[in-house]
């Protein structure tokens, strides 16, 4: 399947200091894609690029085949921008708002009508249309931002943190939104939010002082990875005495516990995919303690996003 977007080897330099360097990765038509990594790492620079906002240093953009620096307006009309301040005139109505926005993008004067009804349904903001923006909360002014981003029923959605600051019932309310966007658009979605790429995400890409580290899924960068693995127990018995056994079981690299009133939880490390809860298990049977539950745990995205981190620093 060709690529909604491609970017090759994007550059960005103010001065002396790489902003990004040598940033390369594809969008396929109906992919969301995370684009995680810590703050000041190149992701906003990153999609003020893919958006036409600003011209790379060196490299190209293309936007389903028209490049965002030669075709500029061609490129636009297929994008929707979520920047991650939001661009929202406070003193207009949502509708008001949208309706300009609509104007701005070209669209008819009935297709506009018409559309704004669908993404204050769509975003889930019927009961505010007629409200002045500057009287919505921080969570509603972001499905605000998000409506007008796809307002013109654009290819591309590139979203730029779009949770952050907002309270957590909206952070839920969000990610479900871009979820369902998922299915008509394809997606870019930058964060430094961990759960926010395994929940949302079906492919992630880490960035890391302006560099890609990784480009996979969660699983598969785990996979490559080879790091450790966990394999959490729940047991009733002497905690001193359990962990003493568990330490002495052939392959387990750490064991850490924590009560639970008069079970305890005990955090085992082992070696990515050497799976030991038939050992465990026997061994705290035999010894005539109960087992109460045991989970292998494989690397979670921190895990995998701390590693690569470290590697680097």
């Amino acid at each position: 399947m060709a690529s909604t977007i491609e970017a090759r080897g994007l550059n960005k330099l103010y001065g002396n200091f790489h902003a990004i360097e040598d940033v390369s990765f594809d969008v396929k038509k109906g992919e969301i894609l995370g684009f995680l990594g810590p703050n000041a790492a190149g992701k906003t620079t990153t999609m003020r690029i893919v958006t036409g906002f600003m011209p790379p240093s060196s490299g190209t953009v293309t936007i389903a085949g028209h490049d965002v620096i030669s075709q500029s307006l061609e490129a636009r009309r297929l994008i929707g921008y979520l920047p991650e301040t939001v661009p929202l005139y406070t003193d207009m109505t949502v509708t008001g708002y949208l309706h300009f926005m609509g104007t701005l993008r070209g669209m008819k004067r009935d297709k506009i009508k018409t559309r704004t009804s669908d993404v204050i349904d769509i975003c889930k903001l019927g009961d505010y249309q007629n409200t002045f923006i500057g009287k919505l909360s921080k969570g509603f002014r972001q499905r605000v931002g998000i409506a007008q981003a796809i307002i013109h029923e654009p290819e591309v959605l590139v979203l730029d943190e779009p949770t952050i600051g907002i309270d957590p019932i909206q952070v839920v309310e969000t990610r479900k939104l871009i979820k369902d966007l998922g299915q008509e658009h394809t997606i870019i979605l930058s964060t430094h939010v961990l759960p926010e790429v395994s929940m949302v995400c079906q492919r992630v890409l880490i960035i890391h002082q302006g560099q890609i580290m990784a480009e996979d899924s969660p699983t598969n960068l785990a996979e490559r990875l080879k790091g450790v693995d966990r394999i959490e127990i729940e047991a009733q018995g002497p905690t001193a005495e359990i962990m003493g056994v568990l330490r002495n079981v052939k392959g387990i690299i750490d064991v850490s516990h924590s009560s639970d009133g008069d079970n305890s939880k005990f955090s085992v490390q082992v070696r990515h995919g050497q799976d030991l809860r038939n050992e465990i298990s026997k061994a705290i049977i035999e010894n005539g303690w109960q087992l109460l539950g045991l989970q292998l745990m494989s690397m979670s995205l921190e895990d995998i996003f701390i590693q690569l981190i470290t590697k680097e620093a």
